[in-house]
């Protein structure tokens, strides 16, 4: 039984080391991700190093957007988090307040340059 769950984390492990994300150290005040999960949409605006405000999913369903939050990382829907990481296909967004996504499915970074630009 313990090989097989040393099996299990060294995947994700491995897993973990080649995801196409969006990793924390990556962004900067006012960069904007994108998140599609298997059942909604996400705005995540970035304010600076730890707290985001959030639009969208559950936060609209709950009649909160925008919502500060900070982001824990991301989780393949288990207790293993990675907590580098805003996004990632197939993962989990958890989010500080104890919401979890479903699946993402797209995401898509919108620097904060490109974000001012359109604003004008």
């Amino acid at each position: 039984m313990l090989t097989g769950i040393l099996q299990t984390l060294q995947a994700i492990t491995n897993k973990g080391r080649t995801l196409e994300a969006v990793r924390k150290r990556d962004l900067r005040s006012g960069d904007r991700v994108m998140v599609t999960t298997k059942n909604s949409v996400y705005t995540l605006s970035v304010l600076g190093d730890r707290d985001f405000l959030v639009w969208g999913g559950w936060f609209d369903r709950q009649g909160t957007s925008p919502q500060r939050v900070s982001i824990n990382g991301c989780t393949w829907g288990g207790s293993a988090i990675k907590m580098d990481i805003i996004a990632a296909l197939g993962l989990r967004l958890e989010f500080s307040s104890g919401v979890l996504t479903t699946p993402i499915r797209h995401f898509r970074l919108i620097r904060a340059a490109y974000t001012q630009s359109t604003l004008n």
